[in-house]
């Protein structure tokens, strides 16, 4: 998908953020750094941790770290894009994307990663969060029969 108006990306980044916050409870810098990383590569400067700083960082500090990141981008593309912004390209790794796939692909990453983690939370024995409806064990939780 590419986005055509900005309100329908803020509709989706809000849910898809507020996801990816619950698994950083547990896992997760490459999100958190691809944001300000991707995003510059448009020309919009946002929030980048220090990760000299964060090397031995605690869980908290990754949370916290990706919250202002997210925060920082959101705030910064409603003071400096507008829905035709989405139609500009711009070189993004050898290629040439519409900034509305660029965004569109930033969730996509934030998704694909999401991912992988609650992979390696599961087998690691931790309970998922659930993302587009409840997971195993919030199915459990209800007191309703995980579907299997």
């Amino acid at each position: 998908m590419t986005y055509t108006k900005l309100q329908e990306f803020y509709d989706d980044w809000a849910y898809e953020a507020g996801a990816t916050q619950k698994v950083f409870n547990k896992l997760g810098w490459h999100i958190t750094e691809t944001i300000s990383e991707m995003l510059g590569r448009t020309g919009l400067k946002v929030f980048s941790p220090d990760m000299e700083h964060y090397k031995a960082a605690s869980a908290k500090d990754l949370q916290e770290c990706y919250k202002h990141a997210s925060d920082s981008f959101i705030e910064k593309l409603k003071a400096n894009w507008k829905d035709e912004t989405l139609l500009t390209e711009d070189d993004m790794y050898g290629e040439k994307w519409k900034k509305g796939a660029t965004l569109s692909i930033l969730i996509a990453h934030q998704v694909h990663h999401r991912g992988q983690m609650t992979v390696l939370m599961r087998q690691a024995g931790l309970k998922i969060p659930g993302f587009y409806g409840p997971s195993y064990e919030e199915w459990e939780a209800m007191g309703m029969e995980p579907m299997k």
